[in-house]
């Protein structure tokens, strides 16, 4: 890859760069805490695993402020940016809306009837299929929106909403902005209407909550639901299109899963390893850091950089090979610590239905040899597209 780094770090989420790992691998390699600058600001890069999991135990001194820069603007206050006994507070608020009954419940009346409904009409069109056109983008975004409560009739508009409230920039703010305006005004009524009637939904949880006296206002039920339904959407839909990519990209382990779906498990987790669909994550310094033998000063910009830490090859053996026997859960994808990912049992479900439901309804599933398709991005990761045969 030649001269990589004005690509890579132009402060482009959604870039068409194909494999950013071999030059991760060769800066891991060459400098402890390297810097590079992004659109004028410099920023502090960890590659290392035990460098990115021991700032992730450190919230205190690598701390999420830096986050109401980077995504305030577009999705106001919320608990991406919070510290401490705030985050606390909120995230327990939060939480609540995740409990498992309510993510269980979630499977039998949402994501299992959706999937299969999904899946049936593919296998009814013919014996190809796009999926990502036809199920990884727009189901992950239907059932964050179900399981809120949100009623949405235009499902391309929300997916616009939710790219450009993902591809927001300092640099052309504009139509994230605008974006996030007309994501808020659809939400306002909707709010308003659980506060006065709830209903069995995740809006209704958000209204109701409690922790210790405080109850959640609605510019702080907007904020969530800003980042919830466009940035857990984003997610789930890059890490089912990894998943899916993995497993077609190598027949063995496909096999493995269609006769055995207790592998998906590991599937699930080595994706998560070697292709996870975020990246990396800011945070600014509380204080001066040393790490390993270089010193970050405080009020610093760091990268915390999951993916490649995934690839640490002295962590992780033969690190930039997918193997579903590696059998390694400690990966960092979903962080660690008081900010470890509020939605994973979610898009874990999402995910694991979705697979299984795609074993199930397209027999012979395989890749179409007369289309190329490749993993792509930087920011977020994930398959352009993912052409696909199958038996009828």
């Amino acid at each position: 890859m030649s001269d990589p780094q004005p690509s890579m770090f132009d402060g482009s989420v959604l870039s068409d760069v194909r494999d950013p790992y071999p030059m991760f691998a060769a800066m891991r390699q060459a400098q402890r805490v390297p810097s590079v600058d992004v659109q004028g600001l410099t920023f502090h890069l960890l590659l290392r695993y035990d460098d990115v999991a021991a700032a992730f135990k450190m919230p205190d001194v690598f701390s999420s402020k830096i986050m109401r820069q980077v995504m305030g603007p577009v999705m106001g206050r919320t608990i991406l940016e919070m510290d401490g006994r705030e985050h606390t507070m909120h995230r327990g608020l939060l939480s609540h809306a995740f409990r498992p009954q309510a993510i269980e419940r979630c499977r039998t009346t949402i994501v299992e009837p959706l999937v299969d409904d999904l899946v049936g009409r593919i296998r009814r069109n013919g014996k190809r299929a796009d999926l990502v056109a036809q199920l990884t983008t727009t189901y992950p975004l239907i059932v964050i929106a179900k399981l809120a409560g949100v009623p949405i009739d235009d499902y391309a508009q929300f997916q616009r909403w939710s790219l450009a409230i993902i591809g927001y920039r300092n640099t052309h703010p504009e139509p994230g902005l605008a974006a996030s305006r007309a994501l808020k005004e659809y939400l306002a009524p909707v709010v308003a209407q659980r506060r006065a009637e709830p209903k069995e939904d995740l809006i209704s949880d958000l209204v109701q909550a409690e922790v210790d006296g405080h109850r959640l206002s609605d510019d702080e039920i907007f904020a969530f639901l800003l980042l919830l339904l466009p940035a857990g959407a984003e997610t789930t839909f890059r890490l089912l299109g990894n998943v899916l990519y993995a497993l077609l990209r190598h027949p063995e382990a496909l096999d493995l899963v269609r006769s055995d779906r207790s592998h998906l498990h590991w599937a699930l987790e080595e994706t998560l390893r070697w292709e996870p669909p975020l990246l990396g994550t800011a945070r600014m310094t509380t204080r001066a850091v040393t790490v390993g033998d270089t010193e970050i000063p405080a009020d610093a910009r760091v990268s915390i950089m999951m993916g490649p830490a995934n690839r640490d090859e002295a962590h992780y053996p033969d690190a930039d090979r997918f193997d579903i026997h590696r059998h390694a859960d400690d990966h960092l994808s979903f962080g660690l610590g008081k900010h470890f990912c509020l939605g994973y049992h979610l898009a874990r479900l999402e995910v694991t239905s979705a697979v299984n439901a795609v074993l199930d309804h397209l027999p012979n599933l395989r890749l179409d040899a007369q289309e190329e398709c490749w993993i792509q991005g930087v920011s977020f990761r994930s398959p352009n597209k993912l052409p696909v045969v199958f038996d009828g």
